[in-house]
Protein backbone atom coordinates (compact mmCIF):
# COMPACT_ATOMS: atom_id res chain seq x y z
CA UNK A 1 0.00 0.00 0.00
CA UNK A 2 3.20 2.09 0.27
CA UNK A 3 1.93 3.93 -3.68
CA UNK A 4 -0.36 6.20 -2.02
CA UNK A 5 0.90 9.39 -1.20
CA UNK A 6 -1.01 12.16 1.25
CA UNK A 7 -2.46 14.48 -1.66
CA UNK A 8 -3.47 18.04 -1.01
CA UNK A 9 -6.73 17.70 -1.12
CA UNK A 10 -9.43 20.37 0.21
CA UNK A 11 -6.61 21.44 2.93
CA UNK A 12 -8.46 24.94 5.03
CA UNK A 13 -6.63 27.61 7.61
CA UNK A 14 -9.19 27.30 9.98
CA UNK A 15 -8.28 28.18 13.46
CA UNK A 16 -9.25 25.22 16.00
CA UNK A 17 -11.78 28.30 18.05
CA UNK A 18 -13.08 29.05 14.78
CA UNK A 19 -14.29 25.50 14.00
CA UNK A 20 -15.49 25.22 17.81
CA UNK A 21 -17.71 27.50 17.73
CA UNK A 22 -19.91 26.07 14.78
CA UNK A 23 -22.32 23.97 16.99
CA UNK A 24 -26.18 22.60 16.42
CA UNK A 25 -27.80 23.58 12.92
CA UNK A 26 -27.26 20.58 10.62
CA UNK A 27 -28.74 17.35 9.28
CA UNK A 28 -28.28 14.18 11.30
CA UNK A 29 -25.82 12.13 10.24
CA UNK A 30 -27.27 8.36 10.49
CA UNK A 31 -29.43 9.47 7.59
CA UNK A 32 -26.36 9.22 5.37
CA UNK A 33 -26.78 5.58 5.74
CA UNK A 34 -30.35 5.22 5.14
CA UNK A 35 -30.63 4.81 1.50
CA UNK A 36 -30.42 1.31 -0.58
CA UNK A 37 -27.20 0.46 -1.20
CA UNK A 38 -25.88 0.76 -4.98
CA UNK A 39 -24.85 -1.72 -7.51
CA UNK A 40 -21.22 -1.42 -8.59
CA UNK A 41 -18.95 -3.29 -10.24
CA UNK A 42 -16.29 -4.80 -7.78
CA UNK A 43 -13.21 -2.98 -6.74
CA UNK A 44 -10.15 -4.32 -4.83
CA UNK A 45 -9.20 -1.83 -2.33
CA UNK A 46 -5.49 -1.63 -3.95
CA UNK A 47 -8.07 -0.01 -6.87
CA UNK A 48 -9.49 2.14 -4.71
CA UNK A 49 -6.26 3.53 -3.19
CA UNK A 50 -4.58 3.72 -6.93
CA UNK A 51 -7.65 5.75 -7.59
CA UNK A 52 -7.65 8.05 -4.59
CA UNK A 53 -3.89 8.97 -5.67
CA UNK A 54 -4.91 9.39 -9.30
CA UNK A 55 -7.39 11.23 -8.79
CA UNK A 56 -8.12 15.37 -10.30
CA UNK A 57 -10.28 17.29 -8.57
CA UNK A 58 -9.99 20.76 -10.51
CA UNK A 59 -13.26 22.48 -8.87
CA UNK A 60 -16.07 21.60 -6.05
CA UNK A 61 -18.71 23.00 -3.88
CA UNK A 62 -20.71 21.97 -1.57
CA UNK A 63 -22.16 21.41 2.17
CA UNK A 64 -20.37 19.32 4.72
CA UNK A 65 -21.84 17.79 8.01
CA UNK A 66 -19.54 16.98 10.66
CA UNK A 67 -20.88 15.07 13.91
CA UNK A 68 -18.44 14.17 17.52
CA UNK A 69 -19.51 11.92 20.30
CA UNK A 70 -16.37 11.31 21.62
CA UNK A 71 -17.32 10.28 25.20
CA UNK A 72 -16.23 13.12 27.13
CA UNK A 73 -16.42 13.19 30.53
CA UNK A 74 -18.73 16.38 32.07
CA UNK A 75 -15.42 18.12 32.88
CA UNK A 76 -14.87 18.85 29.51
CA UNK A 77 -18.17 21.68 30.27
CA UNK A 78 -15.31 23.32 32.20
CA UNK A 79 -13.38 25.12 29.30
CA UNK A 80 -16.85 25.86 27.41
CA UNK A 81 -18.02 25.55 23.75
CA UNK A 82 -15.44 28.19 22.43
CA UNK A 83 -12.08 25.93 23.50
CA UNK A 84 -11.21 22.76 21.86
CA UNK A 85 -13.88 20.77 23.60
CA UNK A 86 -16.20 22.53 21.81
CA UNK A 87 -15.33 20.74 18.77
CA UNK A 88 -15.16 17.24 20.27
CA UNK A 89 -19.35 17.13 20.42
CA UNK A 90 -22.34 18.24 19.11
CA UNK A 91 -22.80 19.02 15.06
CA UNK A 92 -21.39 21.38 12.59
CA UNK A 93 -22.67 22.47 9.23
CA UNK A 94 -19.82 24.09 7.14
CA UNK A 95 -19.80 25.20 3.32
CA UNK A 96 -16.87 24.35 0.93
CA UNK A 97 -15.90 25.98 -1.98
CA UNK A 98 -12.27 24.83 -4.32
CA UNK A 99 -11.07 25.73 -7.27
CA UNK A 100 -7.69 24.49 -7.90
CA UNK A 101 -4.77 24.43 -5.04
CA UNK A 102 -4.46 28.68 -4.67
CA UNK A 103 -8.22 29.04 -4.01
CA UNK A 104 -10.53 27.69 -1.53
CA UNK A 105 -13.06 29.11 1.27
CA UNK A 106 -14.74 27.37 3.69
CA UNK A 107 -17.83 29.02 5.78
CA UNK A 108 -18.73 27.57 9.72
CA UNK A 109 -22.39 28.48 9.88
CA UNK A 110 -24.14 28.65 12.97
CA UNK A 111 -27.13 30.34 14.39
CA UNK A 112 -25.35 33.21 15.61
CA UNK A 113 -23.28 34.04 12.56
CA UNK A 114 -20.44 32.62 9.86
CA UNK A 115 -16.77 32.41 10.20
CA UNK A 116 -15.52 32.32 6.64
CA UNK A 117 -11.76 31.47 5.39
CA UNK A 118 -10.35 32.35 2.40
CA UNK A 119 -7.46 31.82 0.27
CA UNK A 120 -7.05 33.94 -3.38
CA UNK A 121 -3.50 32.85 -4.10
CA UNK A 122 -1.22 34.64 -1.74
CA UNK A 123 -4.20 36.76 0.01
CA UNK A 124 -5.96 34.31 3.02
CA UNK A 125 -8.96 36.23 5.31
CA UNK A 126 -10.50 35.07 8.14
CA UNK A 127 -13.87 36.87 9.01
CA UNK A 128 -15.92 36.74 11.72
CA UNK A 129 -19.78 37.91 10.76
CA UNK A 130 -20.34 38.15 15.04
CA UNK A 131 -18.14 40.16 16.37
CA UNK A 132 -17.53 41.90 12.18
CA UNK A 133 -13.98 41.13 12.42
CA UNK A 134 -10.90 40.38 9.75
CA UNK A 135 -7.33 39.25 9.54
CA UNK A 136 -5.44 39.13 6.47
CA UNK A 137 -2.32 37.74 5.93
CA UNK A 138 -0.12 37.09 2.82
CA UNK A 139 1.34 34.10 1.96
CA UNK A 140 5.06 34.06 0.96
CA UNK A 141 5.66 34.27 -3.14
CA UNK A 142 6.04 30.26 -4.17
CA UNK A 143 3.86 28.86 -1.73
CA UNK A 144 2.54 25.90 -3.51
CA UNK A 145 -0.85 24.73 -2.35
CA UNK A 146 -3.40 25.61 0.31
CA UNK A 147 -2.08 26.47 3.99
CA UNK A 148 -1.79 23.60 6.28
CA UNK A 149 -4.96 23.24 8.86
CA UNK A 150 -5.25 22.88 11.85
CA UNK A 151 -8.09 20.43 11.59
CA UNK A 152 -9.58 18.26 8.79
CA UNK A 153 -12.84 20.25 7.91
CA UNK A 154 -13.85 17.91 5.13
CA UNK A 155 -14.08 14.21 3.89
CA UNK A 156 -11.15 14.63 1.70
CA UNK A 157 -9.09 15.83 4.58
CA UNK A 158 -9.65 13.86 7.17
CA UNK A 159 -9.04 10.97 4.75
CA UNK A 160 -5.77 12.01 3.89
CA UNK A 161 -4.40 11.87 7.67
CA UNK A 162 -5.88 8.29 7.71
CA UNK A 163 -4.51 7.13 4.74
CA UNK A 164 -1.08 8.41 5.50
CA UNK A 165 -1.38 5.60 8.57
CA UNK A 166 -1.60 2.75 5.70
CA UNK A 167 1.31 0.32 6.68
CA UNK A 168 1.75 -3.43 8.15
CA UNK A 169 -0.19 -2.15 10.89
CA UNK A 170 -3.39 -1.56 8.87
CA UNK A 171 -5.43 -4.09 7.29
CA UNK A 172 -7.24 -2.91 4.58
CA UNK A 173 -10.33 -3.94 2.96
CA UNK A 174 -13.80 -2.93 0.85
CA UNK A 175 -17.07 -2.32 3.00
CA UNK A 176 -20.45 -2.07 1.64
CA UNK A 177 -21.48 0.21 -1.38
CA UNK A 178 -23.23 4.14 -0.75
CA UNK A 179 -25.32 6.39 -1.54
CA UNK A 180 -23.48 9.94 -0.24
CA UNK A 181 -24.83 13.52 -1.54
CA UNK A 182 -26.56 11.28 -4.15
CA UNK A 183 -23.49 9.77 -5.61
CA UNK A 184 -22.70 6.23 -5.70
CA UNK A 185 -20.10 5.62 -3.25
CA UNK A 186 -17.54 2.68 -2.62
CA UNK A 187 -16.45 2.21 0.81
CA UNK A 188 -12.67 1.64 1.97
CA UNK A 189 -12.07 -0.14 5.29
CA UNK A 190 -8.97 0.77 7.57
CA UNK A 191 -8.63 -1.62 10.58
CA UNK A 192 -5.53 -0.65 13.01
CA UNK A 193 -4.12 -4.92 13.59
CA UNK A 194 -2.36 -2.87 17.00
CA UNK A 195 -4.55 -4.29 19.90
CA UNK A 196 -3.46 -1.02 21.98
CA UNK A 197 -5.24 1.75 19.43
CA UNK A 198 -8.63 2.71 20.64
CA UNK A 199 -9.96 2.85 16.96
CA UNK A 200 -11.77 -0.32 15.43
CA UNK A 201 -12.02 1.34 11.87
CA UNK A 202 -11.98 3.29 9.74
CA UNK A 203 -14.37 4.02 6.96
CA UNK A 204 -14.07 6.54 3.93
CA UNK A 205 -16.53 6.58 1.14
CA UNK A 206 -15.48 7.24 -2.29
CA UNK A 207 -17.01 8.61 -4.85
CA UNK A 208 -17.35 5.63 -7.99
CA UNK A 209 -17.09 8.34 -10.61
CA UNK A 210 -14.76 11.22 -9.34
CA UNK A 211 -12.84 9.16 -6.70
CA UNK A 212 -13.42 12.20 -4.05
CA UNK A 213 -13.78 10.92 -0.21
CA UNK A 214 -17.64 12.13 0.22
CA UNK A 215 -18.00 10.43 3.73
CA UNK A 216 -15.40 9.65 6.55
CA UNK A 217 -16.45 8.05 9.70
CA UNK A 218 -14.10 6.50 12.85
CA UNK A 219 -15.66 3.88 14.85
CA UNK A 220 -14.21 3.21 17.90
CA UNK A 221 -13.43 -0.05 20.12
CA UNK A 222 -17.03 -2.10 20.86
CA UNK A 223 -18.94 0.65 19.14
CA UNK A 224 -21.38 -0.13 15.96
CA UNK A 225 -22.41 3.76 15.52
CA UNK A 226 -19.39 6.37 14.61
CA UNK A 227 -17.58 8.00 17.41
CA UNK A 228 -17.00 10.86 14.23
CA UNK A 229 -17.92 11.61 11.03
CA UNK A 230 -18.48 13.90 8.23
CA UNK A 231 -19.97 13.79 5.00
CA UNK A 232 -21.05 15.89 2.30
CA UNK A 233 -24.74 16.49 2.47
CA UNK A 234 -24.65 18.42 -1.26
CA UNK A 235 -21.90 18.16 -3.88
CA UNK A 236 -20.97 19.61 -7.11
CA UNK A 237 -17.28 19.08 -9.24
CA UNK A 238 -18.25 22.63 -11.42
CA UNK A 239 -15.36 25.10 -10.85
CA UNK A 240 -16.42 28.09 -8.84
CA UNK A 241 -17.10 31.48 -9.76
CA UNK A 242 -13.76 33.44 -9.21
CA UNK A 243 -16.42 35.81 -7.32
CA UNK A 244 -16.46 33.51 -4.61
CA UNK A 245 -12.99 34.04 -3.62
CA UNK A 246 -12.94 37.48 -3.11
CA UNK A 247 -13.42 38.67 -0.14
CA UNK A 248 -14.72 42.62 0.02
CA UNK A 249 -14.65 43.53 4.42
CA UNK A 250 -18.09 44.38 4.98
CA UNK A 251 -18.26 48.67 6.53
CA UNK A 252 -17.16 48.95 9.59
CA UNK A 253 -14.91 45.49 9.99
CA UNK A 254 -12.19 45.65 12.44
CA UNK A 255 -9.07 43.97 10.17
CA UNK A 256 -5.90 43.06 11.47
CA UNK A 257 -2.72 42.34 9.32
CA UNK A 258 -0.81 39.06 9.95
CA UNK A 259 2.84 38.43 9.28
CA UNK A 260 3.33 34.74 7.95
CA UNK A 261 6.29 34.06 10.57
CA UNK A 262 6.00 31.96 13.95
CA UNK A 263 2.60 31.76 15.07
CA UNK A 264 1.51 33.60 18.03
CA UNK A 265 0.76 30.30 20.05
CA UNK A 266 4.45 29.52 19.15
CA UNK A 267 6.52 30.62 22.59
CA UNK A 268 9.78 31.98 21.52
CA UNK A 269 12.94 29.87 22.07
CA UNK A 270 10.66 26.50 21.34
CA UNK A 271 11.12 25.82 17.80
CA UNK A 272 14.55 24.61 16.00
CA UNK A 273 15.55 26.48 12.87
CA UNK A 274 14.04 23.03 11.24
CA UNK A 275 10.77 23.68 12.66
CA UNK A 276 10.91 20.91 15.34
CA UNK A 277 10.33 21.41 18.86
CA UNK A 278 12.80 19.63 21.37
CA UNK A 279 10.25 19.73 23.87
CA UNK A 280 7.48 17.30 22.19
CA UNK A 281 8.40 13.90 20.74
CA UNK A 282 6.60 11.28 19.35
CA UNK A 283 6.98 7.48 20.23
CA UNK A 284 5.41 4.75 18.50
CA UNK A 285 4.48 4.88 15.07
CA UNK A 286 1.06 4.41 12.79
CA UNK A 287 -2.37 3.97 14.82
CA UNK A 288 -0.15 3.57 17.84
CA UNK A 289 1.80 6.86 17.71
CA UNK A 290 2.12 8.56 21.28
CA UNK A 291 2.94 12.42 21.42
CA UNK A 292 5.00 13.20 24.66
CA UNK A 293 5.35 16.92 25.70
CA UNK A 294 7.14 18.84 28.21
CA UNK A 295 4.56 21.68 29.80
CA UNK A 296 6.25 23.60 32.43
CA UNK A 297 4.41 23.13 36.24
CA UNK A 298 1.53 21.35 34.34
CA UNK A 299 1.33 19.28 37.15
CA UNK A 300 1.14 21.45 39.56
CA UNK A 301 -2.54 22.48 39.39
CA UNK A 302 -3.94 19.75 40.51
CA UNK A 303 -3.33 19.72 44.09
CA UNK A 304 -4.60 23.50 44.41
CA UNK A 305 -7.64 24.49 46.04
CA UNK A 306 -10.13 25.43 43.32
CA UNK A 307 -11.23 28.78 43.77
CA UNK A 308 -15.15 28.68 44.82
CA UNK A 309 -17.65 29.63 42.53
CA UNK A 310 -15.22 29.51 39.55
CA UNK A 311 -15.43 25.63 38.02
CA UNK A 312 -18.31 26.98 35.76
CA UNK A 313 -17.57 29.76 33.86
CA UNK A 314 -16.58 28.23 30.53
CA UNK A 315 -12.84 29.61 28.96
CA UNK A 316 -12.65 31.52 31.97
CA UNK A 317 -12.77 28.64 34.06
CA UNK A 318 -9.91 27.67 36.70
CA UNK A 319 -7.09 25.50 35.64
CA UNK A 320 -7.33 23.72 38.87
CA UNK A 321 -10.74 22.57 38.44
CA UNK A 322 -10.14 21.49 35.23
CA UNK A 323 -7.33 19.45 36.50
CA UNK A 324 -8.59 18.20 39.78
CA UNK A 325 -11.49 16.69 38.70
CA UNK A 326 -9.47 14.18 36.45
CA UNK A 327 -9.10 10.84 38.42
CA UNK A 328 -5.96 10.20 40.19
CA UNK A 329 -3.81 7.23 38.54
CA UNK A 330 -0.39 5.97 39.17
CA UNK A 331 1.93 2.97 38.75
CA UNK A 332 5.50 1.94 38.59
CA UNK A 333 5.78 5.04 36.11
CA UNK A 334 5.42 7.44 38.63
CA UNK A 335 1.49 9.36 39.28
CA UNK A 336 -0.51 12.06 37.25
CA UNK A 337 -4.39 12.37 35.95
CA UNK A 338 -5.72 10.35 33.17
CA UNK A 339 -8.55 11.77 30.67
CA UNK A 340 -9.82 9.73 28.40
CA UNK A 341 -12.50 9.20 25.63
CA UNK A 342 -13.81 7.10 22.96
CA UNK A 343 -11.06 7.86 20.53
CA UNK A 344 -8.12 8.96 22.62
CA UNK A 345 -6.54 8.87 26.14
CA UNK A 346 -4.23 11.39 27.88
CA UNK A 347 -2.11 11.08 30.43
CA UNK A 348 -0.75 14.05 32.46
CA UNK A 349 1.85 13.12 35.14
CA UNK A 350 2.73 15.43 38.35
CA UNK A 351 6.27 15.65 36.81
CA UNK A 352 4.97 17.83 34.30
CA UNK A 353 4.71 15.90 31.09
CA UNK A 354 1.41 15.45 28.89
CA UNK A 355 1.20 11.85 27.09
CA UNK A 356 -1.16 11.36 24.90
CA UNK A 357 -2.67 9.53 21.84
CA UNK A 358 -5.38 6.86 20.15
CA UNK A 359 -4.88 4.88 22.69
CA UNK A 360 -5.43 2.35 25.81
CA UNK A 361 -4.06 3.98 29.02
CA UNK A 362 -2.07 0.88 29.64
CA UNK A 363 0.19 2.25 26.16
CA UNK A 364 0.48 5.58 28.13
CA UNK A 365 2.09 4.58 30.96
CA UNK A 366 4.51 2.28 28.97
CA UNK A 367 5.59 5.71 27.42
CA UNK A 368 5.48 7.16 30.89
CA UNK A 369 7.67 4.35 32.40
CA UNK A 370 10.05 4.77 29.28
Amino acid sequence: MSVLKSRPVLRWLVPVTAVATVIGGGAALGTFAAQAEPSLPPRTAAQLLVDLQTSQLEGLSGTVVQRADLGLPPLAGLVGGGGLTGLLTGTHTLRVWHSGPDRQRVALVDTLGEHDIVRNGRDVWAWNSRSNTATHRTLPEGTAGAPTPELPVTPGEAADRALAAIGPSTEVSVGRSATVAGRDAYELVLAPRDAASLVHQVRIAIDARQHVPLRFEVFADGSDKPAFEMAFTQVSYARPDADQFTFNPPPGVKVTEETTGRRPADAPGKRRADGERPDVRTVGESWATVVVARLDGAGAPADRPTAPGRAGNGPAGDPAALLGALPKVSGDWGSGRLLTGKLFSVLLTDDGRLIAGAVTPERLYEVAKG
